[in-house]
């Protein structure tokens, strides 16, 4: 028996990095998978691996930032399973993407993708998880969520900043309709894509192992377990949270 047998989820970003690992982890785990991107190959892919392994999942074309693609998605998730239980949101534009701090543009950018998107995401996933009965929203913050550093742009850590409450926002809300929102916060993890501008020298720099209480970065793997828990019933009773997933650099 899986952890999430009989449950419906849409991932963004599962095409590639946590959000790919999250597909495959989740559909192991007997759930129902739209795997959701803008990167149709690498979607496509990891709809072959799951399906290969005997697992459901399907992938859908879906620019986060776009209202159009999250509204058919989500009908087409609903008509093809009958309901929907579990919203994950990895989608996200990495904060050194943009290395000018003061272009404007940037700013416009991580704000439509890593503040509008997962709000998108919700509007149109909450009437469903409340027809169901409830269900869980785990969206991806990050470490930049919860502090500043002079390394990323400003507008990646007011995106993922405004992302933090607003899942908080979702959990005090929607607690009384059973729907349940947290946010995990990643760091040192590997790029979310291989265009990701995200350098090995560049991570290496903002997040020396050496500065890690555990000694050593993160895997794609151990955010997805993160997500897993806060899909499941395990969870039942954990809402409106910051899960950092950062080795112990919260702790310091």
């Amino acid at each position: 028996m899986g952890r999430l047998d009989g449950k419906v989820a849409i991932i963004t970003g599962g095409g590639n990095g946590m959000g790919a690992a999250a597909c495959v982890l989740f559909a192991k785990e007997g759930c129902k998978v739209a795997i959701a991107d803008r990167l149709d190959d690498a979607g496509r892919s990891v709809e072959k691996q799951i399906t290969a392994a005997g697992g459901d999942a399907f992938f859908i074309h879906v620019d986060v930032a776009n209202e159009d693609d999250w509204k058919n998605a989500v009908d087409e998730v609903v008509r093809r399973y009958g309901k929907l239980n579990v919203l994950v949101q990895f989608a996200g534009l990495s904060g050194t993407i943009h290395q000018d701090h003061y272009d404007s543009d940037g700013w416009d950018r991580y704000m439509a993708i890593n503040a509008k998107g997962p709000f998108l995401g919700f509007k149109y996933c909450y009437p469903h998880m409340k027809a169901a009965g409830g269900g869980s929203v785990v969206n991806c913050g990050s470490r930049f969520a919860l502090d500043g550093s002079p390394g990323s742009h400003p507008g990646y850590h007011a995106s993922k900043g405004a992302l933090r409450l607003y899942t908080k926002a979702i959990a005090s809300r929607h607690g009384p309709e059973n729907i349940r929102a947290n946010c995990l916060h990643p760091a040192r993890m590997p790029p979310m894509t291989t265009s990701d501008a995200t350098s090995p020298k560049t991570t290496q720099e903002m997040f020396p192992v050496s500065s890690i209480p555990m000694r050593r970065p993160g895997t794609r793997d151990e955010a997805a377990w993160v997500a897993l828990f806060l899909a499941s019933d395990e969870s039942s009773y954990i809402t409106g949270i910051d899960f950092p997933v950062d080795g112990g650099l919260n702790a310091i």
